[in-house]
């Protein structure tokens, strides 16, 4: 741990927990509207929960005994390990059968995207910044990206839920990664990683520390996680329409051939000699 001021903290901790505790109440929504029934959902939320909130404790009590740093200010590897192993469990997870039909829900990326919200904490960054303890080329496109994924989040949940700007949903959730991605290549860059091509100073070696170390290792690949399943649910929702249209287009073309075979002539019924 550093010094940094209370308020901070709780900062951090918003959206650290905050992320998962949305993403849990989403994936209850999501099950009563795939028709899993109220225990389902209550359950499937539960264990999310249980999961998620087990690995901030967990990930918590790993950076308070320095597993994520070493004594020479360089990060261990185990910090890497943390994000990686992270993200891949949560992407394994969205195969599990229940959690699959949820997601395969259409209201999937609205709700999704909602937790994406909290991300406007990434103002503490700034903060950290300001305090002397993060580099400007840190916590500059991290907090300000952060903070512009937040604010916007919510406007695009609300367009989708109303079935519209598809395009900009998949821009949203791309550039989320980006800005994810761009600050996690900074950071290891600047002082988290074996070696620093960006020599700044301060480096970005607290993110490696309590409170900032639960951002990587917790909040960031729950959000890559859920940007990757709402572009993959947007792909599958735009095939399913191209699919849905290709299979009328012939019902369409078919019509006007029928027409200009009878049109300005008798129908074959009505000139038919009557009995």
């Amino acid at each position: 741990m550093f010094d940094l001021p209370s308020y901070v903290w709780a900062l951090v901790l918003l959206g650290v927990i905050g992320i998962p505790a949305a993403t849990s109440i989403m994936l209850y929504r999501g099950a009563v509207a795939a028709r899993l029934g109220r225990p389902t959902a209550a359950g499937v939320a539960a264990a999310a929960a249980a999961v998620l909130g087990g690995w901030i404790v967990a990930s918590g009590l790993l950076a308070r005994a320095g597993v994520y740093h070493q004594a020479s200010g360089e990060a261990a590897p185990w910090f890497g390990v943390a994000f990686a192993g992270t993200l891949i469990a949560l992407l394994l997870a969205t195969q599990i059968p229940v959690v699959s039909r949820i997601l395969a829900h259409a209201g999937t990326p609205a709700r999704l995207t909602l937790p994406h919200t909290l991300r406007v904490v990434g103002v503490s960054f700034l903060i950290v910044m300001a305090q002397g303890d993060l580099p400007a080329v840190f916590a500059l496109p991290a907090g300000l990206g952060d903070i512009a994924i937040g604010v916007s989040a919510p406007f695009v949940a609300q367009r989708l839920a109303r079935g519209r700007d598809h395009k900009g949903a998949v821009r949203f959730n791309v550039l989320g990664i980006l800005d994810l991605v761009v600050a996690l290549s900074i950071g290891f860059l600047a002082g988290l990683g074996p070696y620093r091509p960006l020599d700044v100073t301060p480096s970005t070696g607290p993110l490696a520390l309590l409170p900032l170390a639960l951002v990587p290792t917790v909040a960031v690949p729950l959000a890559i996680a859920l940007h990757i399943v709402s572009l993959r649910r947007l792909r599958a929702a735009r095939t399913s329409r191209a699919g849905a249209d290709a299979s009328s287009q012939p019902h369409r073309l078919a019509e006007p051939a029928y027409r200009s075979r009878y049109s300005g002539s008798t129908s074959p019924l009505a000139s038919s000699p009557s009995m």
